[in-house]
């Protein structure tokens, strides 16, 4: 999904399209990076589109929503697909579970961290799953974690406007 096409459905459907997107983002799914939905929100709120506080509930509802599907995923299933997984590559078996140890140990500050690094942030709710932390822990340090990757973002489009993609090379 390029720049023009995130856009216009912005423009389109607005608070919605915000969701749908934030929300499909969250779920790791290829095609919707926060470097791009993130600061058009900002800058649809610069604009005066939006409100900004408006776009951040919008943004944190929706990361917390597919948070929570990864989180589901990962307590329903996850524990049978790691077994799956880790009989068909062995290899994988010692650093699956040292992450999965990691986010035992490291509980709510883990998935808070997790929640601030590319990458990690959309699947660390797996593993949180797995492990079945407690769903309220789960939830509010997710919460943080997601609010503060959202206002960097969200708050850099609303205070940089366009030149923030070519900040980011975009």
């Amino acid at each position: 999904m390029d720049l023009s096409t995130v856009t216009y459905y912005f423009t389109r459907y607005g608070a919605i399209a915000i969701f749908v997107i934030v929300f499909l983002e969250y779920l790791n799914l290829p095609g919707f990076p926060a470097g791009v939905i993130m600061p058009l929100s900002g800058i649809m709120a610069a604009k005066g589109n939006i409100n900004f506080v408006w776009v951040m509930v919008i943004t944190v509802a929706a990361g917390l929503l597919g948070s929570l599907v990864l989180y589901g995923v990962g307590r329903k299933g996850g524990e049978v697909f790691l077994n799956a997984y880790t009989r068909r590559f062995p290899k994988q078996k010692e650093p699956l579970e040292k992450n999965l140890e990691w986010v035992r140990q490291k509980g709510c500050v883990g998935i808070f961290l997790g929640k601030l690094l590319p990458m990690v942030r959309t699947i660390i709710s797996i593993p949180a799953g797995v492990i079945r932390m407690d769903l309220l822990k789960y939830v509010v340090s997710s919460t943080c974690g997601i609010f503060v990757w959202n206002f960097v973002f969200v708050g850099a489009g609303y205070v940089l406007g366009d030149k923030v993609f070519e900040m980011l090379h975009i």
